[in-house]
């Protein structure tokens, strides 16, 4: 039996405190990027291309327009956004940073606010700064953690490591790999454990550098290093950072190639943000 007052579970409800720490974290963050030359867009609740990035078309909710076209509502904002810009917009605008305040939406009922940017032809640093620049206008300084999907592609595919050991990050499993340097890379946390890089092949050394002057770039004072991290979205395919407060994940973002288009963006959790600024008050 569902009650009149019951919403469904994982869905989102603001009221209070909440809504207006909630309108505010949006309000200053359309502001800033604003000033900082963002463009704003906020893309259709309803997509035909959701399912080729993600690993498991069991996370979207699906349904069919009028012509039995497969629909799927909005569980990323970042695929809609390049592809709208390029493709629709195309000529009819210049502009190559953009961003949009809008939920996503996940199978059964998951509901998730963002805040996020997408900048075409942008550096990874730029999205990473942007980031920090956002969350410290919520008294916000969580520690970044920097990765490169890059290699553990490169262990799965050149190395033979198994992804669903590195997505769980088994590390006893990792630790029992017969490569010379797997321990060492395990054991890389901090910006100086990627001083002498030496010990490491050279395409894994290559990606271990990228991720090396990213932290010279950036001079972000709470940095961790985490070089076997895998995200699940497909399209990312090198530098990735998240921004942690305890343990909770605050933003995310890196640099992405989608129809051969390059550019850099990130994602802000809005709930996780509201959390962190009404324990804070």
């Amino acid at each position: 039996m569902v009650y009149e007052h019951e919403i469904p579970s994982g869905s989102k409800l603001y009221f209070g405190e909440s809504a207006k720490v909630k309108r505010e974290i949006e309000f200053v963050s359309a502001e800033l990027l604003a000033n900082i030359g963002f463009e704003e867009i906020v893309t259709p609740l309803f997509s035909y291309h959701q399912s080729e990035y993600f690993d498991s078309v069991k996370s979207l909710v699906r349904l069919n327009d009028e012509e039995n076209n497969e629909v799927t509502l909005r569980a990323d904002s970042t695929v809609d956004v390049v592809r709208i810009v390029t493709k629709r917009l195309g000529r009819s605008t210049g502009s190559k940073k953009w961003f949009y305040i809008q939920p996503i939406v996940t199978f059964p009922t998951k509901e998730k606010y963002q805040i996020g940017a997408e900048i075409l032809e942008g550096s990874f640093s730029e999205a990473a700064k942007t980031t920090t620049l956002l969350l410290e206008e919520m008294d916000a300084k969580p520690v970044m953690q920097i990765s490169n999907i890059a290699i553990p592609r490169l262990l799965n595919e050149k190395y033979g490591v198994s992804l669903d050991v590195l997505k769980s990050m088994h590390i006893d499993q990792i630790l029992a790999i017969s490569l010379p340097w797997i321990e060492k890379l395990v054991r890389i946390h901090s910006v100086d454990d990627l001083n002498d890089l030496s010990a490491f092949p050279e395409d894994i050394k290559a990606e271990l550098e990228k991720i090396k002057d990213a932290t010279q770039n950036l001079q972000y004072r709470k940095m961790v290093v985490s070089p076997l991290y895998y995200a699940k979205m497909r399209y990312y395919d090198s530098l990735l950072f998240r921004m942690f407060e305890g343990n909770s994940l605050l933003a995310m973002g890196g640099i992405y190639s989608i129809d051969g288009i390059e550019a850099a963006g990130f994602a802000l959790y809005t709930d996780e943000c509201i959390a962190y600024k009404m324990k804070k008050a």
